[in-house]
């Protein structure tokens, strides 16, 4: 297979290509595959990539306002939500001994590195593509021609909502004010809480992000004050008898465990984990991206982790396992009550920090959801185009902001309270590991694709030992939740059986894929025309939109448009040449 190099951007040289002088970017082809090749405001790096993929942003329309500290904020406010304050418990019950719930805590950070190293990887590849999972699927899988941006553009928007942090936030308002309520009032109090979000993402680009900062801080404070807490009692200071009941026989219980308990316990710490990644998705929004966030990523996740394990060292020495185990409350209800000694005080303590934490859960999943829907909006597969991609009035992906808003507005209010509304939250993680996978062997196949074509190597490359334990810790999400409970078929959390969401988001999938073959294959052979992208430009912001050409003009489209989609400017012809 031969190289041609149409032009070259990197050598700062404006060519002519096919008649068209062009000085915007430059097409590498290997074989009939076509690579692109231009460079964004926020980097020196050149982006290589598929011309099929959506085109590179020379300066990004949502600014460069993510800075190291927004990069780890972003981070740190969607790996730190409510978590870390009920799954202690969850997971010493699936593991039986205090001993052996610290090793898995620390199991679940060497996995997360792992992906992590594999993200900084895909990630120096696009230096300047927002997007990362979007981008990274598009790129690792050309072919079949739009499978993927259609089949995941269409995931991710039908599970753009947010219901499930909006009524965690919404319970611990009422549990604040010391208040009981009806269905209908947690979900009036969550879609308020939503709306507050939506409104303070939407107004400014760079004052949301100063407020992630902000939230991003408080958590840190939360529970570095909980873990000098929990030090505090360790050191015999408190009036808690004995804070070493748990640490002399650390082991206790272990032989307990069922195997679907420690299946359980692993998925809830990875599960704690996930947020780590989240700046990746403001890539085009920050300068030197590869340099921030080769720092502020994996620190962002050391700092969690460390906290995760002193916080849990604070649990276990304020109560006893056998307290913790059969309470009813959270394990950080537990401290605070042993601690404070008084239950409403403790309960008020408890409320106000997991309702920051919640919140500011909230808006970081916000800020990268709008990213990843608003890229797959630039890749043209989905309709109307200038609704997912435009930044106009307020600088902001309004578009985004607000269709995330109102699919979770529907997932708040149609689903009854209960099992109905544990499965809609069930059902979006399972397509999700799928893809996430997918995306651990993305980074193989985007390896070769490179060698091959001799584009060059990327500035950052995760070791193989790390890509390996990547695929395998997704391969267990695969797997792991196909274990059945030790009850029973039913003895999930649903009343009915406890893989039915598994297939119903395996189903989804399977119809995404019919719509594909559908919407690219049977239509077009049936009405006469091939699917074509053509490129939008208004100011700052570019994208595809694909369109019908008929199978009778295609040779005219494909001469006038290269392969990026570009309309080709013919040469002027210059009299001076012909004398």
């Amino acid at each position: 297979m031969g190289i041609s190099l149409w032009s070259d951007k990197e050598k700062g040289a404006e060519t002519h290509v096919h008649g068209a002088t062009r000085s915007e970017e430059s097409v590498i082809q290997y074989g009939d595959i076509k690579y692109t090749a231009a460079e964004g405001g926020n980097s020196s790096r050149v982006t290589y990539q598929n011309a099929a993929g959506a085109p590179v942003e020379t300066d990004s329309p949502l600014g460069y306002s993510v800075s190291f500290w927004v990069s780890l904020a972003l981070n740190i406010n969607q790996m730190v939500g409510s978590g870390i304050f009920s799954t202690p418990a969850t997971i010493l019950k699936g593991v039986g001994s205090v001993g052996l719930t610290m090793i898995y805590w620390f199991i679940g950070y060497m996995l997360s590195q792992s992906v992590l190293i594999v993200y900084l990887e895909l990630a120096s590849y696009f230096p300047s593509r927002s997007g990362s999972d979007v981008v990274y699927l598009e790129q690792a899988y050309p072919k079949p021609r739009y499978f993927f941006p259609t089949v995941f553009a269409i995931k991710h928007v039908v599970f753009a909502f947010g219901s499930s942090n909006a009524i965690v936030l919404a319970e611990y308002l009422f549990g604040l004010a010391g208040s009981s309520y009806t269905d209908w009032q947690l979900k009036g109090v969550a879609v308020a809480g939503y709306t507050v979000a939506l409104i303070v993402v939407s107004i400014n680009t760079k004052w949301s992000l100063r407020i992630v900062v902000a939230f991003g801080f408080i958590k840190i404070a939360t529970l570095l004050l909980i873990s000098i807490a929990g030090l505090v009692v360790l050191g015999g200071h408190t009036k808690i008898q004995d804070p070493y009941i748990n640490w002399r026989n650390a082991w206790e219980g272990s032989s307990q465990a069922s195997a679907y308990g420690a299946t359980n316990a692993m998925v809830k710490i990875i599960f704690s984990y996930s947020g780590y990644v989240n700046a990746f998705g403001l890539v085009n929004e920050i300068q030197n991206p590869i340099k921030t966030l080769r720092w502020s990523a994996p620190f962002s996740l050391i700092l969690v982790t460390v906290l995760y394990i002193l916080v849990n060292v604070a649990y276990f020495s304020a109560a006893s396992r056998e307290e913790i185990l059969n309470s009813k409350q959270i394990a950080a209800g537990i401290f605070f009550q042993k601690l404070f000694g008084s239950e409403n005080g403790a309960s008020r303590a408890l409320n106000v920090l997991i309702c920051i934490s919640a919140f500011g859960n909230l808006i970081a999943v916000m800020i990268n959801t709008s990213r990843l829907l608003r890229e797959t909006g630039r890749q043209g597969v989905l309709p109307w185009t200038q609704f997912w991609t435009y930044t106009k009035p307020l600088g902001t992906p309004l578009g985004p902001y607000v269709f995330q808003w109102l699919i979770t507005l529907i997932m708040i209010l149609a689903p009854p309270a209960g099992d109905a509304f544990n499965f809609v939250v069930d059902l979006s993680v399972y397509p999700g590991n799928i893809f996430n996978f997918l995306l651990m062997i993305g980074l193989i196949l985007i390896r070769r694709q490179r060698s091959r074509a001799n584009l060059p190597r990327s500035e950052y490359r995760a070791w193989n030992v790390a890509l390996g334990f990547a695929i395998l810790t997704y391969l267990y999400m695969l797997v792991a939740p196909w274990y059945p409970p030790t009850k029973g078929a039913d003895g999930g959390d649903v009343s009915f059986w406890y893989g039915t969401y598994l297939v119903v988001g395996v189903g989804l999938l399977v119809l995404c894929g019919i719509y594909y073959y559908i919407w690219v294959d049977l239509l077009p052979k049936w009405k006469g025309y091939e699917l074509r992208q053509t490129i939008l430009k208004s100011n700052n912001i570019v994208s595809h939109k694909l369109v019908k050409v008929p199978y009778g003009e295609l040779a005219q489209w494909d001469e006038e448009h290269d392969a990026a989609g570009n309309l080709r400017r013919r040469a002027v012809h210059d009299p001076a040449d012909s004398a």
